[in-house]
């Protein structure tokens, strides 16, 4: 049964000059997750660029994120198990990495997109990515290369709890 439906996301963000994961998520032992869309656009400027974007689940160590809490997307639901934390330990979340942290990132989904258009990736059903509670690994939106553009990024990561 489906505890609710929770994004954590970031606007108007500046990225350090670095590969970046832009959220991270990292489930507790109390609930499982399962991610079920995420986004990235930026509004700095109009200049065609490329940029390589990736999904990867992370093991220790974690990126160093600003803390963010997840926002529900029914205000009938509780709020997330998940809460707001720097560190990317188990049961936290984040946004807009420091420093990517030396765990071996292991890549679900490796995509490009033009920045003029953003990226979105929603997948099927058999697609789904689902984070066990307890495990042992997070879960990360990520750029492994540097933006041309640092200013004025969008993103987020849709999930449920289950």
């Amino acid at each position: 049964m489906a505890r609710g439906t929770y994004v954590l996301s970031g606007g108007g963000i500046t990225l350090a000059n670095q590969a970046v994961t832009l959220g991270f998520i990292n489930p507790g032992t109390t609930a499982s997750l399962e991610v079920l869309r995420c986004w990235v656009g930026q509004s700095a400027n109009a200049t065609s660029a490329q940029q390589r974007v990736q999904l990867n689940f992370q093991v220790t160590a974690f990126p160093t994120v600003t803390s963010q809490t997840p926002i529900r997307t029914n205000l009938l639901d509780g709020v997330s198990v998940i809460v707001g934390g720097a560190a990317g330990a188990a049961g936290t979340c984040g946004i807009n990495a420091s420093a990517e942290g030396a765990g071996a990132k292991t890549i679900i989904v490796a995509d490009a997109f033009n920045v003029l258009n953003g990226w979105v990736w929603i997948p099927t059903p058999s697609e789904i990515i689902i984070l066990g509670a307890g495990s042992s690994s997070g879960f990360g939106l990520h750029f492994p290369v540097a933006a041309l553009t640092l200013t004025n990024w969008a993103f987020g990561i849709v999930y449920r709890e289950i």
